[in-house]
């Protein structure tokens, strides 16, 4: 068991989005009294797996059942990634897998280390964990046009890479999923709350009847893009994180997705502007164009997914207005009232 040195510090711990006590959930969801114990588990977890002496554990972060370390060695910064819900951890080793198949092509990822038996994912005291170089890069600025540009191209080359191992993957689709798009859209909006602007569902649900009916195809997606998951150097992404949410579905829906909630992170989540989701598509169509039919349903799925994050309380951020904003340039033929 390796032993921390002795004058590093006791390192802080920080909930990444849920507004609990710390200590107390490093105590009831990890096992762990205190930083100090996590701290020594984490070095000793480092050292039998990956044989990496562990000069010092400088920050710990949970969400969820899963936690993130920072710990510095003598050959640098790694981070490590481990989970306590055992029901993830044939999916967390997939994840694992096709995050090491990307880099193998020259995507920008974060790859696991293999530890010292080859594994990417070692298991421990009830533990899944996995290893990574710490990526020295800020998170995507939403208000740099170069940035959001390549985060745009970013995603289209995630796309075509992963259509490739789509069929070689057990990633399965969900019900929704496999659902037609005006299919899913049409639930919603048969159900929408009353805090959501009566006019935008009626607009909403007069752009799905115009929207074409055509199946699109479905492949492997990263699942959650967005600025808490890409790392930028200047106007170059290094690195796409945080692909334990791929998923199978269809390109569209992501880019959509991804677009309106480009500029989130870990809390106070708010909307960005039509310029920004538009240098956003143009980056994506520099490397894959849109089909026809995904360009006729791009806006459908951006003012959908626009009313999605509308609160039923306070608005802090916006997301009402920026809905409203998104209506003024719906097409006036698809406006209440309007004839034709």
């Amino acid at each position: 068991m390796i032993r921390p040195v002795p004058d590093s510090p006791v390192p802080p711990v920080e909930m990444l989005w849920e507004d609990l006590d710390p200590m107390r959930t490093l105590d009831a969801r990890f096992g762990f009294p205190d930083a100090a114990a996590a701290g020594r588990w984490i070095a000793r977890t480092v050292y039998d797996g990956w044989g990496l002496s562990v000069e010092s554990c400088d920050r710990i972060v949970m969400s969820d059942y899963n936690a993130l370390a920072w710990v510095t060695t003598p050959s640098g910064r790694v981070l490590a990634k481990w989970s306590v819900a055992p029901s993830r951890f044939p999916r967390l080793g997939q994840v694992a897998d096709l995050t090491q198949w990307l880099a193998a092509r020259g995507l920008p990822v974060s790859a696991p280390l293999p530890a010292c038996s080859g594994a990417l994912q070692v298991t421990v005291d009830g533990a899944a964990v996995s290893l990574q170089h710490v990526i020295d890069a800020q998170h995507l600025d939403v208000d740099d046009p170069e940035q959001v540009l390549a985060a745009g191209s970013t995603l289209a080359q995630f796309h075509l890479a992963m259509n490739e191992c789509s069929g070689s993957t057990t990633f399965l689709e969900s019900e929704d999923d496999r659902a037609a798009l005006g299919d899913r859209v049409t639930s919603w909006l048969d159900t929408a709350g009353e805090h959501v602007p009566p006019v935008a569902v009626t607009v909403l649900r007069q752009m799905v009847d115009a929207a074409p009916t055509e199946t699109l195809p479905t492949q492997l997606l990263h699942g959650d893009f967005r600025a808490s998951s890409v790392l930028c150097d200047g106007g170059t992404v290094v690195a796409v994180l945080d692909l334990e949410e791929a998923r199978v579905d269809r390109c569209i829906h992501e880019i959509a997705r991804a677009a309106v909630l480009l500029g989130t992170r870990f809390r106070d989540w708010g909307p960005v502007s039509a310029d920004v989701r538009a240098t956003f598509l143009t980056g994506y169509e520099d490397v894959r164009p849109l089909s026809p039919t995904e360009r006729d349903w791009w806006d459908v799925l951006t003012l959908w997914y626009s009313l999605l994050l509308i609160p039923a309380g306070d608005d802090p951020t916006g997301w009402r207005a920026a809905a409203y904003d998104q209506l003024s340039s719906v097409p006036r033929r698809l406006r209440p009232g309007s004839a034709g």
